[in-house]
């Protein structure tokens, strides 16, 4: 029942006063590049190499963790027996920057929402998973490098997602109060990062993903970036 009023609740906050917030931080797979579907592909290529039997449907368990954590997660699941997962990591990276080469198109209202920011006072910042080489093939083959005043990955924190560090740390290096950020995330793992670094969460869901009625802890919801830019005042 909480869980139902929750949601109710966010349904129907319909405008976001950009006054309230000096930073809007967002993340990046999923909500700037639809690259979910890639690290599908990728993990199950390279785990297949390993004797998995995991599917891309098994894969939305771990949405959100870093990739290192994803590999010890499947590896402590399936016994595979790693004692290292670094030449594993390093695969689905390679294969990771292959996919996103061919396919550098950014999730619909991204390039608008950006650029609506960049017009206004508030900083822009990028808190993910992701490892700093995926960053800057993403913003690169997509163009954005620009739009963002600070880039952060979680690969240099000592815990990934659902820990707030990364999230805490774009707030520090941008001179602004954790209360004072925005943050726009499509998996529960960062939401409760966004929320336990004491800021103020926007989800948008990522659409491959069977629907996550956890998502609705957030403190708005909307189904995509256009309708979360027509929100903002």
């Amino acid at each position: 029942m909480a869980g139902e009023a929750k949601n109710s609740a966010i349904s129907m906050e319909k405008i976001i006063d950009l006054s309230r917030f000096d930073a809007v931080i967002f993340d990046m797979d999923g909500v700037l590049i639809d690259s979910e579907p890639l690290w599908k592909i990728a993990m199950e290529d390279v785990f297949n190499g390993l004797g998995s039997r995991l599917n891309k449907k098994d894969f939305e368990k771990t949405v959100g963790l870093r990739i290192d954590e994803v590999i010890r997660f499947w590896n402590k699941q399936e016994n595979w027996g790693l004692q290292s997962t670094q030449a594993v990591e390093d695969e689905i990276i390679n294969k990771m920057l292959e996919l996103i080469k061919k396919n550098p198109y950014p999730l619909p209202g991204v390039i608008e929402t950006l650029g609506f920011l960049k017009e206004t006072s508030v900083k822009i910042g990028l808190a993910t998973s992701s490892s700093f080489q995926l960053i800057d093939a993403v913003l690169k083959n997509l163009e954005i490098f620009s739009y963002f005043d600070f880039v952060h990955s979680a690969e240099h924190e000592e815990f990934g997602k659902p820990h707030p560090a990364v999230y805490i740390h774009v707030a520090k290096s941008l001179k602004v109060a954790s209360s004072r950020c925005l943050v726009i995330e499509d998996s529960y793992n960062g939401i409760i990062a966004g929320l336990a670094a004491k800021m103020k969460v926007v989800a948008i869901p990522e659409k491959t993903h069977e629907a996550n009625p956890k998502l609705a802890f957030a403190d708005y919801y909307f189904e995509n970036m256009n309708s979360f830019r027509m929100a903002l005042s």
